[in-house]
């Protein structure tokens, strides 16, 4: 038994590292990897490549040359097989069709069409099921489809590159470039896996960003624009055609004529309540969620950063950090967030550090807010 679950986890591995191919090309639908082994032997494997493609246990079954070897060989998958008819057919139907005597399954799919009813079908039809194996990393691997369908909100995380005395910019203002070329790369690769990113309109005003993907290949994230007085400039090129863009404001200024003239250059404007002074930053990530959005990664600067950590909405900060110093009169990486004692603080989980250049990427998970 301990060789079989020694086994079942290293091709659970390939599994995950297979799925992982289609980040950035399948949401709204989770990143799956499928291996098939027949007597201790790979002879197929596939990942579910882009939205409305087939699913990665359909390509991994076209994968194997003799299909007969189906009927003595273990699937392995790290996400619950589907049980009903979407974009494509069921996987677990298929499975059974094909006379697949074992399953191994990383951890269950929250959907509400599936959750647990994919595995059942299999039981029902007399396939052996294992479950959880690596499940930990097959939850980290979907973190943003499961709490999409558990929670109705977006995975949220916060990027910033700081000095390593935790600014994000000089005195007057100046920021470009705090980090390296290796680092900047990085974040475009990062812009390319979320589905959106998120700043506000102090950003787009102070830098003009396009927050397209420019360094690397990968699709262009939706952009999400905060302006809660509809005050920045249509010729903006935030609001240009070279993606999708969101613009939200205040109900409050919802007859500007302004916002008009942003929908006739194709952006969407929604209009939601303030919280005190500011758009209420939970029914932004509520209306994004309609809109098909599962992440979001947040570029904005100290206050918007410090908004959303306010609000308890942050899952995830991705922190750069730079060899370099501006002293006390410089910008803070967080607008004031409130808290008067060490025991208020906000806890982190850190991940294993990386290095971009000379810049560190410091990646931690939010324990408590």
């Amino acid at each position: 038994m301990m060789s079989l679950l020694c086994d079942d986890t290293v091709y659970m591995n390939r599994c995950i590292e297979l799925a992982l191919k289609g980040g950035g090309t399948v949401s709204p639908n989770p990143m799956v990897g499928s291996v098939i082994v027949c007597d201790g032997v790979i002879i197929g494997e596939g990942f579910h490549e882009r939205y409305g493609a087939p699913h990665a246990e359909v390509n991994a079954i076209a994968s194997v040359a003799d299909q007969e070897l189906l009927r003595r060989s273990t699937l392995y998958v790290n996400l619950e097989p589907c049980s009903h008819f979407g974009k494509t057919p069921p996987c677990s139907d298929l499975i059974i069709e094909k006379g697949i005597p074992r399953v191994v399954v990383g951890c269950r799919d929250p959907f509400v069409s599936v959750a647990g009813k994919g595995i059942a079908k299999l039981l029902g039809a007399g396939i052996a099921v294992t479950e959880g194996v690596l499940e930990a990393a097959c939850v980290k691997l979907n973190e943003a489809f499961i709490k999409s369908h558990t929670t109705g909100l977006p995975f949220v995380s916060l990027k910033l590159a700081e000095t390593l005395d935790g600014k994000i910019a000089t005195s007057l203002g100046a920021s470009k470039w705090i980090t390296g070329e290796a680092a900047r790369m990085e974040v475009h690769r990062l812009r390319a896996r979320y589905d959106a990113v998120v700043v506000g309109e102090a950003t787009v005003r102070c830098d003009d960003a396009e927050l397209t993907v420019r360094h690397c290949s990968g699709r262009n994230p939706l952009r999400v624009v905060l302006d809660r007085r509809l005050s920045l400039p249509v010729e903006s090129k935030i609001f240009n055609t070279e993606a999708p863009t969101i613009l939200f404001a205040s109900s409050a200024w919802e007859g500007l004529e302004k916002a008009g003239l942003l929908r006739e250059r194709g952006v969407t404007v929604l209009f939601v309540r303030e919280h005190a002074g500011e758009l209420d930053l939970r029914q932004v990530l509520e209306e994004l969620h309609k809109h098909g959005i599962l992440s979001i990664l947040v570029e904005g600067g100290s206050r918007l950063s410090a908004s959303f950590i306010r609000e308890r909405l942050v899952d995830k900060i991705y922190m750069f950090i730079a060899p370099k110093l501006f002293g006390g009169d410089a910008l803070s990486s967080f607008a004031p967030l409130g808290i008067s004692i060490p025991d208020d603080a906000v806890v982190l989980k850190f991940e294993t550090p990386r290095f971009f250049g000379s810049d560190l990427l410091l990646e931690a998970y939010v324990q408590s807010l």
